[in-house]
């Protein structure tokens, strides 16, 4: 496993990059924000993640480009939360909400432990940090398969705590250049309209006759072309779709002419987001994006589930220790 310098974090300490390799893949992963920077399918050379050159660009942008996203993934009305009775305050970084846990997961400083085909990631956020309840030791593990990779989250606390984490991937099956040529299946039926500050909203509403439907493969311009007025006012997806089931399952899959990318988990449902907000974002090699050149599938729980009248919450009891998968499996066509 390759170790190399990646700039430095907030706190200027040094951030390094890791290199996992197989025969089919290369895995590149930062242990600032146990953020996924690269994966590459050797047979056509392409990286199919967005993200930068350097450790200052994940911590400048507000992409969340391959991060890991804690505590509370999503927004969470008016920052404020109930749990057991007791009402906690955690920064309002929207307006006057909160998206992905305030200054999150996403740019703390892990430890790192490495086996020959897999790396872990792990920190505890402290009591309070964000306005969060409790000390959670959490552990984030990347395991390279002969076609993919699983991401494997471990969680335990010593008070009642929320935690509801996603994966935040920026996928391009061509490297580079709009995705309308994307062709997107999900295993959902159902999805949450937006308010106008962005909030899930319920009860889940049928994709049926939608251009939300996308239980069978179609171009993602069956997004960028819509006249649906959710769409139209997020300028693409930028919604929850709840998928049936539970325990492991198929969540989605993406397919160029080259590449076929499948992402299954254990997680409730899942947000996908079609890069609305990237034009003139600075990415790898110095590239600067244009909006709907990424699509991101992002397993998690229900947005803002905590104050919502929604099963399952995102709660990790006091002394519980929770995991959950998030694989991803890429293979040529």
């Amino acid at each position: 496993m390759d170790k190399i310098s990646f700039g430095m974090d907030a706190e200027k300490q040094p951030v390094s990059l890791y290199t996992l390799e197989n025969d089919n893949l290369v895995l590149k992963v930062s242990d600032l924000g146990a953020t996924m920077v690269s994966l590459i399918e050797k047979s056509t050379g392409i990286d199919i993640l967005l993200g930068h050159d350097q450790a200052e660009g994940y911590l400048s942008s507000g992409s969340h480009m391959g991060g890991f996203i804690g505590r509370t993934a999503n927004r969470t009305r008016n920052a404020r939360f109930l749990l057991n009775g007791k009402e906690y305050h955690i920064p309002a970084n929207q307006g006057k909400h909160n998206l992905h846990g305030g200054w999150g997961f996403d740019r703390r400083l892990y430890e790192v432990s490495a086996a020959d085909q897999s790396i872990s990631f792990h920190r505890i956020s402290k009591d309070q940090e964000e306005g969060y309840p409790g000390n959670l030791n959490v552990t984030v593990t990347y395991t390279l398969l002969p076609h993919g990779v699983e991401m494997k989250v471990s969680g335990c606390c010593d008070a009642d705590t929320i935690f509801a984490f996603t994966n935040h991937n920026y996928y391009n099956l061509n490297g580079t250049g709009i995705i309308c040529d994307h062709e997107v299946k999900l295993n959902a039926s159902e999805y949450a309209d937006d308010d106008p500050d962005g909030l899930a909203l319920l009860p889940l509403k049928s994709v049926s006759g939608t251009d939300f439907d996308f239980r069978e493969f179609h171009p993602l311009s069956q997004a960028f072309d819509s006249a649906d007025p959710q769409i139209l006012a997020n300028r693409g997806i930028d919604h929850h779709y709840a998928v049936p089931g539970t325990g492991l399952r198929p969540f989605a899959e993406c397919r160029t002419d080259r590449l076929d990318l499948r992402i299954s988990s254990d997680l409730p449902g899942m947000h996908m987001y079609t890069g609305n907000y990237l034009d003139g974002e600075i990415g790898k090699h110095q590239e600067v994006m244009k909006d709907h050149e990424a699509v991101c599938f992002e397993p998690e729980f229900f947005p803002d589930a905590i104050n919502l009248p929604i099963s399952p919450k995102p709660i990790l009891r006091a002394g519980e220790s929770r995991s959950w998968v998030i694989r991803m499996e890429l293979n040529r066509r």
